[in-house]
């Protein structure tokens, strides 16, 4: 496709984001949507009668980002642990849906319970042990991180869901941390 010189194409995506969620997504006095527009050099258009958020601007790579951060939000991230998205490329967000897991609002709590665990225990030893950001929300479980250490979290977190017993999740990733370790050992000696 050939662009006459002077015109700029410009890259648009619209994302619909949680009525509960859009006061965090603007944040005080318009602050988080102009960090993330300033870091991803696109501009931000929120519409809080629909939900619906649109992200553009002339760098493709920008507007996905920005997505990815206005996703993570969404998806009951703070801000601040969101852009962790922008300043590293190597994170990625994941998402486990648990509407084709769960059937009544009484499992939806009790998977939920589990991947929490008492006094947020249970996801912050996941955190610790895969080097993640885990964000339970409505009927999802979000992960923000490195995709091997994603890929481990998201292991652990279906082995919960599934009913498998803490103490084996945990092994499981103490296991594969110990692996994690050996082989950056063996990659680097």
């Amino acid at each position: 496709m050939n662009v006459p010189d002077g015109v700029v194409l410009m890259t648009t995506q619209e994302i619909k984001i949680s009525s509960d969620r859009i006061g965090v997504l603007i944040g005080k006095a318009g602050l988080t949507k102009r960090e993330i527009e300033e870091q991803t050099h696109t501009t931000i258009q929120v519409d809080s009668k629909e939900g619906m958020v649109a992200v553009g601007g002339e760098d493709p790579l920008g507007v996905v980002t920005a997505v990815e951060v206005i996703e993570a939000i969404n998806r009951g991230f703070s801000p601040e642990r969101a852009f962790n998205l922008m300043k590293d490329e190597d994170l990625l967000l994941d998402i486990i849906d648990l509407g084709g897991v769960v059937e009544t609002s009484r499992q939806l709590e009790r998977v939920r319970g589990r991947i929490i665990g008492k006094d947020g225990r249970s996801r912050e030893q996941i955190e610790d042990m895969t080097g993640t950001a885990l964000s339970v929300y409505g009927r999802t479980i979000s992960i923000i991180g490195p995709f091997e250490q994603v890929k481990t979290a998201r292991a652990a977190i279906e082995m919960l869901i599934k009913g498998v017993p803490h103490e084996t999740v945990f092994s499981f990733l103490d296991k594969k941390k110990r692996e994690a370790k050996q082989d950056l050992i063996t990659y680097y000696y």
